[in-house]
């Protein structure tokens, strides 16, 4: 990778990773993802912000020596995973007179990962600033965007927010700034539906409090750096309020086919009703879909057989997912099929704690689905729609 200027004396020299194509052993990237470094320099220190995935380490070195960097006075650690913070045992090897200048959790939390000595850390506090002469970083603290340790960096003459995680995505390119728009929207909504979700009400938080600082730039440790900011920071507006559309989200399974007869009939039906729905088979789906399109539904339906007394595993998987990934929804509902009995639509409301839905009536079908079944599928439909109207949803 090639050093990359993003202003006169601010340099992206991080790495790009192409090829990757699964993050944490979980999350797809059909896109790769970057790992994002930006060196500082000011007229009388240096500071890199975050270094690299210890696999990319290379690329980093490779980009500071072509760029004749002798001397690293400050690397800021805005967030300890290893993806951001891995690098920094072999920065501070190869320039010994580097401080970590982080959080006191921050601190601790890198000295448990990475075995990194006390002595080599300079802490700051919540909006403490760190003069580099001509330049100045300012440390805004972010715990649970999206570890407890987490912080931003912002750089005050250029006006460049260093966000690290916070307004990222997953997203590989040669251009350094965002270009197509459409493309990076969709990347960055996978990113915050996988990762920043769950801690929506904590970010909404914080960006009221960056209304209250200007800003030309926003560079993310994964991704290309936004010149337009109001893209990212409009689009979380929008994710992180509690404005749901009227769209409807169905993950199922089917085993014998049963199922799946009731999820398309469920399907037509809320069509008709002039309701977005989108079915998801899991034996089949991107979990980087299913949680894009729970960012914004109205309703969650989940479809599943009886297995054992209960939901087929990979309903549990998804119903687990949901749970935690807390999207915004306001009602739920299961429909399926069974052949002798049990206990699946008392046993998936229960994996549902976290999310604040009205369970709506269910529909479980013993066999295959008869007329019977299609109409109470109908009457399931009504009752979404109804809903919906209560809450002036229009159709996207």
């Amino acid at each position: 990778m090639a050093i990359q200027t993003v202003k006169q004396t601010v340099f992206s020299v991080g790495a790009k990773h192409w090829d990757r194509r699964l993050f944490d052993e979980l999350i797809p990237l059909p896109d790769g993802t970057t790992y994002n470094s930006y060196l500082v320099e000011g007229s009388e220190k240096t500071a890199l912000i975050d270094s690299v995935d210890p696999d990319t380490l290379n690329d980093l070195f490779e980009n500071l020596t072509d760029h004749g960097v002798s001397k690293i006075d400050y690397i800021i650690a805005n967030h300890a995973e290893q993806d951001h913070s891995g690098g920094i045992p072999a920065v501070l090897a190869k320039y010994p007179e580097s401080k970590v200048v982080t959080n006191e959790k921050c601190k601790n939390m890198l000295i448990d990962l990475l075995d990194i000595p006390e002595n080599k850390f300079l802490i700051i506090e919540d909006q403490e600033i760190l003069n580099l002469g001509d330049k100045t970083l300012q440390f805004f603290l972010t715990p649970w965007v999206h570890w407890p340790e987490t912080m931003l960096t912002y750089l005050k003459e250029d006006k460049i927010l260093f966000s690290c995680d916070f307004l990222g995505s997953h997203f590989v390119s040669s251009e350094l700034f965002v270009k197509d728009e459409v493309k990076v929207y969709e990347s960055a909504k996978r990113y915050y539906a996988e990762i920043m979700m769950p801690f929506r009400k904590k970010i909404r938080g914080y960006l009221a409090k960056l209304n209250d600082i200007e800003i030309d730039m926003i560079a993310p440790s994964h991704g290309q750096i936004y010149d337009k900011p109001e893209l990212i920071l409009n689009a979380y507006n929008d994710w992180t309020s509690d404005n749901v559309k009227n769209e409807v989200v169905i993950p199922y399974v089917s085993m014998h086919g049963s199922t799946k007869q009731i999820v398309e009939y469920l399907t037509n039906a809320l069509i008709q009703r002039n309701i977005t729905v989108k079915p998801f088979n899991l034996t089949v789906t991107d979990i980087g879909e299913l949680a894009i399109k729970l960012v914004d539904a109205a309703t969650i339906v989940i479809g599943s057989p009886t297995v054992l007394g209960g939901p087929h595993p990979s309903i549990v998987s998804a119903a687990y997912l949901a749970n935690v990934l807390r999207p915004k929804a306001r009602f739920a509902s299961v429909v399926g099929s069974y052949g002798w009995g049990g206990k699946m639509v008392e046993k998936i409301a229960g994996m549902l704690g976290n999310l604040k839905v009205e369970i709506l009536s269910t529909v479980m079908v013993k066999g295959s689905p008869k007329e019977i079944d299609f109409k109470a599928l109908d009457k399931l439909a009504d009752e979404i729609l109804k809903k919906h109207e209560n809450l002036n949803l229009k159709k996207e």
